[in-house]
């Protein structure tokens, strides 16, 4: 396991940095990556054009831009950076502009940062530590935050309505599949993916309903073997008509979103 503080250093970390617009936004993200070793310019140039062809779609939370592309020969290894802006811009999205934060992520793989892709949504799902991270006046002092939160453990909940096979009417022996869905693959559906994780094991679900991140174009081929994606508008709109429901989220690290879209999934 990758831990979230071991992926973003402080040196991978610049507070209240100045912007005009969301590229310089994105290229203060990955000008850290670049100065780490973690990726070269050319993956910086990379994750901007993520954005102009797919759309605002990495703005997954309010305020919050999860900036990344696919794996390629510009990566050296998997690494994030973290950049609080000192002032807002705006990326485009209807629903999560302005934004304030951005945490870039190169991978050379989708396998070696997924436990630090739900650290990170728990720590932005959390008010208080979100006001912590906004208010942290250092690097160093940001960096500890990261370093507490790596050794909290989610709290158990309440599970939810009965389960996926009396919800469904279909045996419990039979396994459901949900496909997160983003431009890459690697970045914004891992996120989501977590997320949704995080209530499927809530409700008592996780066993009986999977979960795979995965990009547009393999989405469109997997798509006969899943009840349903859940995705950007963005993505949504770029997916058009898959043969599945297709279920927009707004705010990936709102768990409280994502079980109010699983239950209008499963109709509970």
């Amino acid at each position: 396991m990758v831990a979230l503080s071991e992926l973003i250093p402080p040196e991978a970390i610049r507070l209240d940095v100045a912007a005009p617009d969301w590229r310089a936004a994105v290229r203060a993200a990955g000008d850290l990556l670049v100065a780490d070793g973690t990726s070269t310019d050319a993956y910086t140039d990379e994750m901007i054009q993520n954005v102009v062809d797919n759309g605002p779609y990495i703005v997954i939370a309010p305020g919050f831009a999860f900036a990344h592309a696919r794996p390629s020969p510009a990566v050296r290894r998997t690494g994030m950076s973290w950049v609080r802006l000192a002032e807002p811009v705006e990326f485009g999205h209807d629903a999560n502009d302005p934004v304030d934060l951005v945490v870039a992520l190169a991978a050379l793989d989708s396998a070696a940062h997924t436990d630090a892709m739900a650290a990170l949504a728990r720590l932005l799902a959390d008010p208080e530590q979100h006001d912590r991270l906004q208010s942290a006046a250092t690097p160093a002092a940001l960096h500890a935050l990261l370093r507490a939160h790596d050794g909290v453990e989610e709290p158990a909940a309440a599970p939810g309505p009965a389960s996926a096979a009396s919800a469904t009417g279909r045996t419990g022996t039979e396994q459901h599949k949900i496909l997160t869905v983003c431009g890459n693959g690697v970045g914004t559906s891992l996120f989501l993916k977590n997320t949704l994780e995080q209530v499927l094991g809530r409700w008592g679900w996780d066993r009986q309903v999977s979960v795979e991140a995965t990009d547009t174009i393999s989405a469109k081929g997997k798509a006969s073997e899943a009840v349903a994606i859940l995705t950007s508008r963005e993505i949504a709109r770029t997916l058009g008509d898959v043969g599945i429901p297709v279920k927009v989220v707004q705010d990936f690290t709102s768990t409280d979103e994502v079980d109010h879209v699983l239950r209008d999934t499963y109709d509970v």
